[in-house]
């Protein structure tokens, strides 16, 4: 059976839990144990599928069609271990199964309440797959006080007060803000929080501290004392400069090693970290840089493309160099010449989205790709603006459009290039869809098999003609404008197993233009970056150098 550590965090939210989760499972595999992490998320809603970006940052996409927290992301990015649906639930989805049991009868009418029902819902949750790894890191969203979070902070309580004595940890992360006026750390916030998980009846093993200044002995013993937590327990975690620091910052704090203590693991086996300090070194030390723009319209909150981000970070750290991101808004030439715009950046990128915001912007971003032979990556709603733009300005069909804007607009106004994806086959089975069904889930979600063409540029990239990857997307790119547009010079050169579903388009007579409809971000990590995005940038350096 798995042993748990349970993260919780205080004082205020963003603190890092997510960071610090995905790192500890990176330092507890370099010391040869294998580990799944999840996350508890208290919102009501069933997942974040129909979350608007600006108010949760990205939608991270498992290979089994589940729609998760960013977080998720991360807990990939630094492990290596494909997150599953079973790794992530929300208050939603547990009320939801709830409710559906209870309509079932299978509570034997009985009055339904948070506890035991919902708090037994948790639990269930969490048991999954324990007999699967050594350790199991559940991460509890938002703070420990927030009303809507107290099912699981009782959950969590109940679920190890079940266990054998030494299977379950509780490590909380706090914040020690530094007054400047006064030149010291307080550790006041931290007791606080300490004293209200106390109060619920979880008592931290392990502390881990925000800090932007180092944390003397003298307020360590005090945090250590009133908290009831060992010294040694007591975990600084400094802003760094990268977040691919963390696995060797935190390890030389020792925060894996207070973990197995807590755990009475000992003697352990000796963390092997040379995968991270490789990853480190290619980090800080880069031989030039790239500037790539990401054309997109929630721009504002830079969480909503993170997977994008990091994806281009570690095409950088591939071909050693540092990618500079620079935001444009869609939205700003949906009007203008997109020229001045663009003009100095070496590569352009125009990722996913929904509705029609922003949609002739990131069409003439496309444009002046192509026009100007500058590197473009499109990714689901990138790559169906760049064969929009090339059904207009190539092909003749200048009413060419998407059926999602006809929708949207409640009227028909455009020749529909894309239309809305009505059925596809998933393993043996066959998907259907209206236009009218519920927005959550009900996508082409997860992972998909692609048949690339031989000699192509994207079959050159991947080493091979079958590929695997995750999508999100209800609307595709109408097959039967293939034969027009391959005329034109946009190949069609990845295609889904059957041969109905367009995956991968690419121009003939660019450098490199490539559009996917899936979302090859989600798969990329800092030691394995992904090879479209190791490529792009290698793309984005040659144009660097004919600038």
């Amino acid at each position: 059976m798995a042993r748990y550590v349970f993260i919780t965090g205080g004082v205020v939210s963003s603190l890092g839990k997510g960071l610090a989760s995905a790192a500890l499972g990176a330092l507890l595999q370099a010391r040869g144990f294998s580990v799944r992490l999840r996350k508890l998320d208290p919102y009501l809603n069933v997942d974040p599928g129909t979350m608007s970006p600006f108010e949760h940052g990205e939608v991270f996409v498992t290979d089994d069609g589940a729609e998760t927290d960013l977080d998720l992301g991360h807990y990939e990015r630094f492990t290596g271990v494909a997150a599953r649906n079973t790794d992530s639930v929300s208050s939603g989805r547990v009320y939801s199964s709830v409710l559906e049991k209870e309509r079932r009868g299978d509570y034997l009418g009985k009055t339904i309440q948070v506890v035991p029902h919902v708090t037994n819902e948790i639990k269930d949750f969490l048991a999954v797959g324990d007999d699967e790894v050594d350790f199991m890191l559940c991460e509890i969203g938002g703070t420990v006080g927030d009303i809507e979070g107290l099912p699981f902070f009782e959950a969590i309580r109940q679920f190890a007060h079940g266990r054998p004595r030494g299977e379950c940890i509780f490590m909380h992360l706090t914040l020690l803000p530094y007054l400047a006026a006064s030149g010291e750390l307080k550790t006041k916030p931290t007791q606080h929080s300490v004293k209200e998980l106390q109060s619920i009846g979880i008592a931290p093993d392990v502390l881990v501290c925000r800090s932007e200044h180092p944390i003397p002995d003298r307020e360590r013993e005090k945090i250590a004392l009133f908290c009831n937590v060992r010294k040694e327990a007591v975990v600084a975690a400094y802003d760094l400069k990268s977040i691919y620091e963390a696995p060797l910052a935190y390890r030389e704090q020792g925060l894996d090693q207070a973990v197995l203590d807590a755990f009475g693991i000992s003697p352990a086996p000796q963390p092997s970290m040379g995968k991270w300090r490789d990853v480190q070194d290619r980090t800080l030390n880069t031989d030039g840089e790239v500037k790539v723009a990401i054309v997109g319209k929630y721009i504002q909150l830079e969480d909503a493309y993170k997977s994008i981000k990091e994806a281009l970070t570690h095409g950088g750290m591939a071909n050693r160099v540092r990618v500079k991101v620079e935001w444009v808004d869609a939205e700003v030439f949906d009007s203008e010449d997109a020229a001045p715009y663009l003009e100095g950046y070496d590569a352009i990128l125009v990722p996913g989205g929904f509705g029609e915001r922003g949609t002739e912007g990131k069409i003439k971003a496309a444009q002046f790709a192509r026009e100007r032979k500058v590197p473009y990556l499109g990714i689901c709603l990138g790559m169906q603006m760049a064969v929009i733009e090339a059904a207009r300005n190539v092909a003749g069909l200048t009413a060419a459009g998407s059926e999602e804007f006809d929708h949207e607009a409640g009227k028909k106004r455009f020749e529909p290039v894309v239309y809305h994806l009505k059925e596809w086959v998933q393993g043996n089975a066959k998907v259907q869809r209206k236009t009218d069904d519920d927005k959550g889930g009900t996508m082409r979600l997860g992972a998909y098999d692609a048949v690339l063409t031989e000699g192509s540029k994207v079959a050159e990239i991947y080493g091979g003609t079958a590929i695997e990857e995750r999508h999100r997307h209800r609307y595709e790119v109408d097959i039967k404008y293939r034969k027009q547009l391959e005329e034109c010079g946009l190949q069609f050169s990845g295609m889904s197993p059957d041969g109905r579903l367009p995956e991968i388009v690419e121009w003939k007579d660019h450098p490199w233009f490539i559009g996917v409809q899936f979302h090859p971000e989600l798969k990329s990590k800092p030691f394995l970056p992904h090879p479209l995005f190791a490529d792009f940038v290698r793309a984005a350096v040659d144009n660097s150098r004919l600038v």
